[in-house]
């Protein structure tokens, strides 16, 4: 991966609200802007309700803009209107594999439809020759059974529909696969199994990933940087190694710091008091204030800027922590 060459996706001050009442409004996603080069894999963590989702959502255009840009390849999506991009070329550059892969799949589709219904809409492909051809191919990549393929979603387990599910996304060789949660719903034996696939896969196709998990276990072991996210906004940004091994955010110590770990004995960094309300949010105040352990009056005055700490490793935070803490 070169840092040299322009990157494949750019976010540029994305901001999502969505409307509460009079004057009220819910700040989902604000200002948040970051790089993913071709061929990269950036991991998206946080806590539940941080705006993963909706800032995914926003990427693979399923939402409208408030404000900002979404730069992919050589084009602004971010102007192209939700209800237009399913019909717009670059649809196919960028594929999403979903959390649930039993909610995600038509009952009444059989695997073989599910998986040509992207080549079908998207793509020149439409003999029944060569959509079987290309069907055999994605399942064989896959490790899916070709006599599956015939089957309905009922018919198969909780690996194969995740399996299917990935074939389906990677239909149209896309440049960019985003992963929600994508093991999530799997038992603990299948979810190694399809880790392994996503990363051979990644080998393979030379794709690009952004993969949004709560395990930070499976972030460390599929990618290559992070960011970290809290009530809308990036607080940190790094390498995987930096972010794990040095993280500079009081937020992201605390999540380190909280993972399992049968090497040692885990001492879990406690974050009490109430997260602030995402409604109508004061810009001037840091996000963490009343959790944080290092919170003073400055972070009630200014809103803390994201701030090149080291090489490629970033914090919003103006009391950044020195840590040695490692998992």
């Amino acid at each position: 991966m070169l840092n040299s060459q322009p990157p494949l996706l750019q976010v540029k001050n994305l901001t999502k609200t969505f409307p509460v009442g009079k004057d009220a409004h819910l700040h989902a996603v604000d200002q948040v802007s970051f790089t993913l080069q071709s061929g990269e894999s950036v991991g998206l963590v946080g806590e539940s309700g941080c705006g993963k989702s909706t800032l995914v959502r926003l990427i693979t255009r399923l939402l409208d803009v408030t404000a900002g840009e979404i730069h992919f390849d050589d084009a602004i999506l971010s102007t192209i209107a939700v209800r237009q991009f399913p019909q717009n070329p670059y649809r196919a550059g960028i594929q999403l594999v979903f959390q649930d892969p039993t909610d995600s799949l038509n009952p009444r589709f059989t695997a073989y439809d599910t998986i040509t219904e992207p080549i079908k809409r998207l793509s020149s492909v439409q003999g029944r020759q060569q959509l079987q051809a290309r069907a055999a191919e994605l399942a064989d990549l896959v490790g899916l059974p070709q006599d599956l393929l015939s089957r309905f979603p009922h018919q198969l387990s909780g690996g194969q529909k995740a399996r299917v599910g990935i074939a389906r996304a990677i239909a149209l060789n896309p440049k960019l696969l985003v992963l929600d949660e994508p093991t999530s719903a799997l038992d603990v034996s299948v979810q190694a199994v399809i880790l392994h696939l996503l990363a051979d896969l990644k080998k393979r196709l030379g794709m690009s990933y952004l993969f949004v998990s709560h395990d930070l276990n499976v972030v460390r072991l599929l990618c290559d940087r992070v960011l970290v996210m809290y009530l809308g906004k990036i607080v940190e940004s790094g390498p995987v190694e930096q972010i794990f091994n040095h993280p500079r955010h009081p937020y992201t110590e605390a999540l380190i710091s909280a993972i399992p770990s049968f090497t040692a004995q885990p001492h879990p960094i406690p974050l009490t008091g109430e997260p602030r309300s995402p409604i109508n949010p004061n810009p001037s105040v840091c996000r963490l204030y009343g959790r944080c352990p290092k919170g003073e009056d400055l972070c009630h005055q200014v809103m803390p800027e994201l701030t090149e700490l080291s090489s490629n490793h970033q914090a919003a935070c103006h009391f950044p922590v020195s840590s040695d803490l490692a998992v």
